[in-house]
């Protein structure tokens, strides 16, 4: 029997070994270590695995069933691709940065207690802020620190539910938790943070678009697909996800539409397909969390697939503002090919990935009598064809002619962008092997009349509204604009609250210092340096006033005595009348 390991150690120490490989070796290396991982994954049966006793605890570092299962089965693939994808790089810091990254990732699918989970959930953030600022630019930087400060505040907010559940139940096991009380909604709202729910999601589009063009692929696989596992695993069937993910699906569309970085584009784009997985999470059928979880697996190839020629694109160019590009089609085919695939499968044309997934939730809505939330879904569908299945090929490979004339790809970015391709038409053709590895048994037929014929008919009355709107020449994806998000209020309101901080405590320390460092203290300073000649000075010249000293006589007496106080000598009879004062003055006060 072949001896297995945390799949999450293979990544991490793996990645941590990355700098010491170096020449052509390296290259093999990284692409070993996904191929590694998956043979040892698939070596480990369901169950509970590697428990280890830390004080009072048990953790638990491989709890096996079909729901983590699957997600370890993306993750490692995508992981496989995106090394793939990556294999030009020379930068060892991302590639230290995208496994250690992808083994936190598995950590938390497989974590069986909430204390390691959270330990992986918090090294996710640690590790992709590095994906961030790998890329070693001004935007680039603010972009990581305020991806770090979400994230961080999230981190709080999860650990602060999970001491309270602790507390309150004794145990540490992850399992299902539910909405029912204040630990729990922190707990709630930690994992929300993670999965960009909105007004909460501005640090993905913030962060994501200013990412290497290599660490964008990881970073599109991971953070938010652990955050819709954890809700998966503690929060199904929660009714507010509902809506949650309901108003995920719609509202991104109207940022994405005339948004003018297609890099931004797939970010909004993100959070909308994001939306139907946490929306079937929270209508907790069999069908809707199949379906959930069948569309994580297929957002993670087709999305990094849509990623992947946008930065190869961006690779070659140097661009990738939709007003800069165009008529790339012409020197990148097989990018451009590429990409319309990756855009079908995110519309759910029928034969490619989206289709299969995508409708399960739908029907889910359907069967349980939510029609609000069915014409929501329905809506954002329609949307997610207009900008991110039309607008991006359209702008990126056809458009108007930008005058460019790139080489293609290099070879390893063609077959990383190849192998999702494919698997984004396989699964769309055929889903039975994609659904055979879902926690529940699937009974559901994706191709019916009435299915395929509906969504193609919403497909193309959408595909009509974009042609209309850029023949009226009103269309807005060509605008040179900023998106102002959900973010504007708390940047402008941490300025704002900086100036009052500013203004009102910063100020009192400075009239403090004026008062007390400048006056009080100050005045101090004064009497303890020449204080004993003060009180000399005090003490004597009224007796040698009165014997008649005077002038110049005066003045040489006072001048002699500073003299002699400053050397630290002084007459017998001063020193004597000084520390006679003193003891009068003590005595008195006793």
């Amino acid at each position: 029997m072949i001896s297995t390991v945390p799949p999450a150690f293979i990544f991490i120490v793996g990645g941590l070994l990355v700098p010491f490989i170096k020449g052509k070796w390296k290259s093999a290396y990284l692409l070993l270590i996904p191929v590694i991982g998956f043979v040892n994954l698939i070596s480990i049966p369901e169950g509970t695995h590697w428990v280890v006793r830390f004080l009072d605890w048990e953790l638990v570092f491989g709890r096996i069933d079909r729901l983590s299962l699957l997600f370890g089965y993306i993750f490692h693939l995508i992981s496989f691709i995106a090394l793939l994808y990556a294999l030009h790089v020379k930068d060892d810091l991302q590639h230290v940065a995208g496994l250690v990254y992808a083994g936190s990732a598995l950590g938390v699918v497989f974590a069986g207690d909430i204390f390691s989970f959270f330990v992986f959930w918090e090294m996710l953030t640690v590790s992709s802020i590095f994906l961030i600022w790998s890329r070693r630019t001004r935007a680039a930087l603010g972009a990581g620190y305020r991806y770090l400060l979400v994230h961080a505040a999230g981190g709080l907010c999860l650990l602060a539910g999970i001491v309270l559940h602790v507390n309150q139940t004794g145990s540490i096991e992850f399992g299902y938790i539910g909405l029912n009380g204040l630990a729990t909604y922190f707990i709630f709202i930690g994992f929300g943070i993670n999965c960009a729910w909105p007004v909460l999601h501005t640090w993905l589009t913030d962060a994501y678009p200013e990412a290497t063009i290599t660490g964008t692929i990881f970073m599109s696989a991971f953070t938010t697909k652990c955050a819709v596992y954890a809700l998966a695993r503690a929060f199904p069937g929660t009714e507010a996800l509902i809506w949650i993910g309901a108003i995920m699906t719609g509202f991104p569309i109207f940022y994405a539409v005339i948004e003018n970085d297609l890099r931004r584009v797939l970010a909004y784009s993100l959070i909308n397909q994001v939306g139907f997985m946490v929306c079937g999470i929270g209508i907790g059928t069999a069908l809707a969390i199949n379906g959930a979880v069948a569309h994580v697996f297929n957002d993670v190839l087709f999305k990094a697939l849509l990623f992947m020629s946008m930065g190869a694109i961006m690779y070659r160019t140097g661009k990738i503002n939709g007003t800069a590009l165009g008529g790339l089609y012409r020197t990148m085919p097989f990018t451009c090919i590429c990409c319309m695939v990756g855009a079908a499968s995110i519309s759910a044309f029928p034969l490619f990935s989206g289709f299969v997934s995508k409708s399960m939730v739908m029907d889910a809505a359907a069967k349980g009598h939510m029609t609000g939330i069915w014409f929501l879904l329905l809506f954002a569908s329609a949307g997610v064809f207009h900008h991110a299945g039309i607008k991006i090929p359209f702008f990126a490979f056809f458009g108007h002619d930008s005058g460019m004339r790139p080489k293609e790809a290099p070879v390893n970015m063609l077959l990383a962008m190849g192998i999702a391709a494919f698997l984004c038409i396989f699964i769309g053709s055929f889903p039975g092997p994609l659904y055979s590895l879902l926690p529940y048994p699937v009974d559901y037929v994706p191709y019916t009349a009435p299915h395929v014929l509906g969504q193609t008919q919403l497909l193309f009355f959408s595909a009509l509204a974009f042609s209309l709107l850029l023949l009226s020449g009103i269309y807005p994806g060509e605008q040179r604009c900023v998106n102002l998000d959900s973010d504007w209020f708390y940047r402008k309101g941490s300025r704002l609250f900086y100036y009052i901080m500013d203004r009102s405590f910063n100020g009192l320390c400075r009239v403090s210092e004026r008062v007390f460092v400048g006056g009080l203290a100050g005045s101090l300073g004064r009497v303890s340096r020449d204080g004993a000649t003060r009180a000399a000075l005090l003490a004597m010249v009224p007796s040698w006033v009165i014997t008649g000293a005077s002038g110049e006589k005066l003045a040489h007496k006072k001048a002699s005595l500073r003299a002699a106080l400053d050397t630290g000598s002084s007459p017998i009879g001063i020193s004597a009348a000084i520390a006679t004062i003193f003891l009068i003055v003590v005595f008195l006060l006793m």
